[in-house]
């Protein structure tokens, strides 16, 4: 199984986007199948809540929970290795670094520019490819 720390920004997208076909409805859509296991700690649960609950989104409650619950109950607990890399926003920092807790595990961020350039940290789109390439989807 594939495991990946999904960026906020990838699961807002895929709840805002009108376009079900878009690289970040099809990795959310992929982890909410359990084709792809999340990888978290409570820093990225209480950032995903705290964006996801953001008016202008105008997500229902319902599905926030579910997201929440899903991502708990199919995903695998992470932890912070501390690095030396530099970042933009140091926010960003925590899913970089509960990426590297994970052997062979996968940042997937709209931002890719946020994160230091490293094989592990890849597009929604690079999602896709990979997913696909291991016969996933």
């Amino acid at each position: 199984m594939i495991k990946a720390v999904i960026d906020t920004n990838v699961i807002v997208s895929a709840y805002i986007t009108k376009n079900l076909e878009a690289a970040t409805s099809k990795v959310w859509e992929a982890v909410m199948q359990c084709k792809l296991t999340p990888v978290y700690n409570d820093e990225i649960l209480s950032e995903y809540s705290e964006v996801l609950h953001r008016k202008k989104f105008d997500i229902p409650e319902h599905l926030i929970k579910w997201a929440l619950d899903k991502i708990v109950t199919n995903g695998v607990r992470g932890e912070r290795i501390l690095n030396n890399e530099l970042f933009p926003d140091p926010k960003d920092m925590v899913f970089y670094e509960v990426a590297l807790s994970k052997e062979d595990a996968y940042l997937v961020t709209g931002n890719i520019k946020h994160f230091p350039k490293k094989p592990i940290v890849v597009t929604p789109a690079e999602m896709l490819e990979i997913l696909r390439r291991e016969g996933i989807l």
